[in-house]
């Protein structure tokens, strides 16, 4: 997926992402969206670890927004922007979850003023050129506040069960993966302090009674996602 590409993949799958989506995650007995609330009560635990509570945030890479509820109803957000590089992703989430507080636009459409608490990206970068993942980056550093933060979830190469799920649903079978080491120096290039790693997801739904061990284990490159939470600096040095 480019960051540039005005008729990105992702138009094709717009209208059955979900569908896309579930074949692989069926290997999981899991749906989209138990991983999509796992993934922010993850999140919502950390923030609060940090004592923030994010009144504004940015889905960056948002498809057709089915996230949207959960940053409102788990996360405690005000106001939420989803970006795309896809138009008909966009329109989609225009359709299902488009209202005042909850806007979206296309990447190129999205003029950023630095005014944002939080940037959440969910599985976007693996499909972002690896020339262009710089540029990325700086749309979503230029979006945020100085000492707001960014939450970078990524699929985890180590994970075996991962690949085989990627290699099981149409848009990802071609991916670049990003091991957790080469995102963290992204990151850093990109002019942010990281401040966290964590593996998630390790045990499938045949294993679920085991979930409770995952907090402990969280450290181990074992969990099918990883997330690196980052902050940007509140000031640089001239």
């Amino acid at each position: 997926m480019s960051t540039t590409d005005t008729s990105p993949e992702f138009d094709v799958f717009a209208k059955d992402y979900d569908t896309a989506l579930g074949q692989g995650l069926a290997l999981a007995g899991e749906d989209r969206d138990y991983f999509a609330r796992g993934r922010m009560h993850w999140l919502a635990r950390r923030l609060a670890q940090l004592d923030e509570s994010p009144d504004s945030a940015l889905d960056f890479g948002c498809g057709p927004g089915g996230a949207t509820p959960h940053f409102f109803d788990i996360l405690g957000v005000e106001q939420l922007v989803g970006l795309d590089v896809s138009g008909e992703s966009i329109a989609e989430a225009v359709r299902a979850f488009g209202s005042p507080v909850a806007r979206f636009f296309r990447n190129a459409d999205y003029a950023a003023v630095g005014d944002v608490d939080l940037v959440f990206t969910n599985g976007v970068f693996h499909h972002i050129p690896p020339a262009e993942r710089p540029g990325a980056l700086k749309q979503i550093h230029d979006a945020l506040r100085p000492s707001a933060l960014l939450a970078f979830w990524e699929n985890n190469p180590w994970n075996p069960g991962t690949r085989l799920i990627m290699s099981r649903i149409p848009f990802d079978r071609d991916a670049q993966m990003l091991w957790p080491c080469h995102a963290r120096n992204l990151l850093r290039a990109a002019g942010f302090k990281i401040l966290s790693t964590d593996f998630a997801f390790i045990f499938p739904h045949a294993l679920r009674w085991l979930r409770p061990l995952e907090r402990r284990l969280c450290k181990l490159p074992l969990g099918g996602q990883y997330l690196i939470l980052a902050r940007k600096p509140s000031s640089y040095r001239v």
